[in-house]
């Protein structure tokens, strides 16, 4: 995104796109900056974490990006660790798991966590609508399981497995979450323990009264996400379909196997993003079908601030190794 553009006047432009007379998008080249993997620590005193990327499906282009602590790597014998499977953020529209926003913010989390980090690329909107992010998500549930990459099989805690996601990646988990909890046996060895919802990316036809209050947002207004749902949801259906509002077609029975497996869930969300009252909701929906869920809703913010602040990251990182070993 970029802070230079106001997304209430060109939401095309803030996200690195243009809109073509004939409704097709042009992307911007390198409009979002993009790292390689490194197996050495870039900078070991802010960073002491090794990176290194995996193929998922070639044909596909997907592929993850494992992160582990360097200290860990170099222990003897090697250290079992939780393993966190990571989904990004753009409104299924933009982003990478290998955007440098992204990769630092994994650096921050494997190293404030003490866990191994596997962020997925999956194919974006609006040349593959949904569900093409979920079944490459879901795709690559199957290839970790089987994995036979020395990190993972070495380091990585396969039954200790949590699925979380930033903003459009935090709506992806809910998406895999009732799709995995339907085939739990056919994942094994991997074991998931709990789904992590971060500033969850939902919508609707009606506007919300956060989203009213909020109607001029400068990171995620309205207009913004309207545009991102346009562009990622079939063709032909609005923003009252499922992917995109949950609380629409609630699936009490799926949900029911979330409860049956024992997943905790923790949904984070702040009063400043223009989402909240839907992750509210969310959140509410999920505590009435008694799945046990933990509600962190901070002040101020706004959607995703901890992109763009280390020190609300660390907070965040915070609360998110307490989740983790409140089940290991």
């Amino acid at each position: 995104m970029s802070w230079l553009i106001d997304p209430n006047v060109d939401p095309y432009g803030y996200i690195g796109m243009a809109r073509n007379p004939d409704g097709s998008i042009t992307r911007i080249p390198e409009f979002f900056p993009t790292a390689p993997p490194s197996y050495k620590s870039a900078d070991p005193n802010h960073f002491p974490v090794l990176t290194k990327d995996i193929p998922i499906n070639m044909e596909k282009k997907t592929w993850a990006r494992l992160y582990i602590p360097e200290t860990e790597f170099n222990s003897v014998p090697a250290k079992k660790l939780p393993l966190i499977i990571y989904y990004h953020a753009g409104g299924f529209v933009q982003g990478s798991a290998a955007t440098l926003l992204f990769q630092n913010f994994c650096f921050w989390m494997a190293n404030q966590i003490s866990a191994i980090i596997v962020s997925v690329e999956y194919r974006l909107a609006p040349e593959h609508r949904l569900p093409a992010a979920y079944d490459d998500g879901m795709e690559a549930l199957h290839s970790i399981k089987i994995t036979k990459d020395e990190w993972l099989t070495n380091y990585a805690d396969l039954s200790k497995c949590f699925l979380m996601g930033t903003s459009s990646g935090g709506n992806l988990v809910y998406q895999l979450g009732l799709r995995a909890a339907a085939c739990v046996d056919d994942l094994a060895p991997l074991k998931i323990q709990g789904l992590i919802f971060h500033h969850p990316f939902f919508g609707g036809t009606q506007r919300t009264l956060s989203e009213v209050r909020l109607n001029n947002d400068k990171i995620l207004p309205p207009l913004l996400t309207d545009v991102m749902w346009d562009m990622c949801l079939p063709i032909g259906v609005d923003r009252d379909h499922e992917y995109c509002n949950p609380m629409v077609e609630i699936k009490s029975k799926i949900l029911m196997k979330v409860k049956d497996q024992g997943w905790k869930l923790l949904v984070i969300g702040c009063n400043g993003d223009p989402l909240v009252d839907r992750q509210i909701e969310f959140m509410k929906m999920l505590k009435d079908k008694r799945l046990d869920v933990i509600g962190e809703f901070s002040d101020g913010g706004c959607h995703s601030y901890e992109f763009m602040d280390e020190s609300k990251a660390k907070t965040l990182f915070g609360t998110v190794k307490n989740f983790v070993l409140s089940i290991m």
